[in-house]
């Protein structure tokens, strides 16, 4: 009897493991056929977003293969590092593309793509992810409206920092009443963004020239 149950147990161990290699196996493969096209859309969406915010014009190189690695940014709202795409035109720097953070959203982290041109001036600015309420907070996506265009051109030489607020608080932005947290957030984030970039940006396009 205890030989039998050995060999029941053995038979049903081998089978196990029969079924728990197969279905690896299984998963590689679909995972090995899959992840070049996925990995394609994904780089073709995030190529999509770089031309809502920076010009096909206003740079000849691949965003994508161009890029420097910063380390976690208070003014970035990052606390880990994030990469940043540099735009160059004609072998010369022409902008860059980064990430940031507003962590005071109404509803939590507004992620945003900010596009700074070489002299200092916002191209443009996306949002990447956020929680803000629909229908009222979320009009900074550039699917609900276009208050989020109010920042193209923007920078600050040409706007003083005393002024990156909403009209309500004195400042020159725009604003949804009864949703000023959300713009708050966002405005105080690029603005920072801008700081950042001006703070940073002889070591940025040194290392990319």
């Amino acid at each position: 009897m205890p030989e039998t149950i050995f060999k029941h147990t053995l038979k049903t161990t081998i089978t196990l493991l029969a079924f728990a290699f197969v279905g690896t196996a299984m998963l590689a493969y679909v995972f090995g056929i899959t992840r070049a096209p996925i990995e394609a859309s994904e780089k073709e969406a995030r190529l999509a977003l770089f031309k809502q915010i920076l010009p096909e014009n206003a740079y000849d190189n691949d965003l994508l293969k161009e890029t420097v690695l910063i380390a976690p940014s208070e003014l970035l709202g990052s606390h880990l590092p994030t990469v940043a795409n540099i735009a160059k035109l004609n072998n010369k720097t022409a902008g860059v593309i980064l990430e940031a953070v507003a962590h005071d959203g109404y509803n939590g982290d507004i992620k945003l793509l900010i596009a700074i041109r070489a002299d200092g001036s916002i191209s443009g600015v996306r949002v990447l992810a956020h929680k803000e309420t629909p229908g009222l907070g979320d009009y900074i996506d550039i699917s609900r409206g276009n208050w989020i265009k109010l920042f193209n051109d923007e920078s600050v030489n040409k706007t003083p920092v005393a002024a990156w607020q909403v009209k309500k608080d004195d400042g020159k932005f725009d604003y949804m009443v009864g949703a000023t947290i959300t713009p708050r957030a966002v405005i105080k984030a690029v603005l920072k963004a801008l700081q950042f970039f001006e703070a940073n940006k002889e070591t940025l396009f040194a290392i990319t020239e």
